[in-house]
């Protein structure tokens, strides 16, 4: 999976925008932080809840790893060469969908 594929998908998301964090690149919801990408731009890091992580990391080991933040698992550490692209794209909808405000999932659960 390819960073402008990425770039294309979380940017698609509703309020989504793109913004530097130190040297990393992050998309954000309303200013929160949902995924960064590090300097080298061969893994993304995905802010997923616990629920999720866990299922994910037991289902694609090969690609998956915890990410960890001051010693605390804080999301998913993703290996961008091996990726499935649909599993990449559900976790960052799960990363959006935990930092998006209620009032946003709720117009965007009721669709068009």
């Amino acid at each position: 999976m390819t960073l402008a594929e990425i770039r294309r998908f979380a940017l698609a998301l509703p309020e989504a925008s793109e913004a530097p964090h130190f040297h990393y690149s992050s998309y954000r919801v309303r200013g929160k932080i949902f995924v960064t990408v590090p300097p080298e731009q061969t893994h993304l890091h995905v802010f997923v809840a616990d629920e999720h992580r866990e299922p994910a990391l037991a289902m694609h080991p090969g690609f998956l790893e915890k990410l960890l933040w001051g010693g605390k698992v804080v999301g998913l550490r993703v290996a961008l060469a091996r990726a499935e692209p649909a599993v990449v794209r559900q976790l960052v909808q799960q990363a959006w969908a935990r930092k998006a405000p209620k009032s946003l999932l709720s117009a965007r659960t009721k669709g068009p």
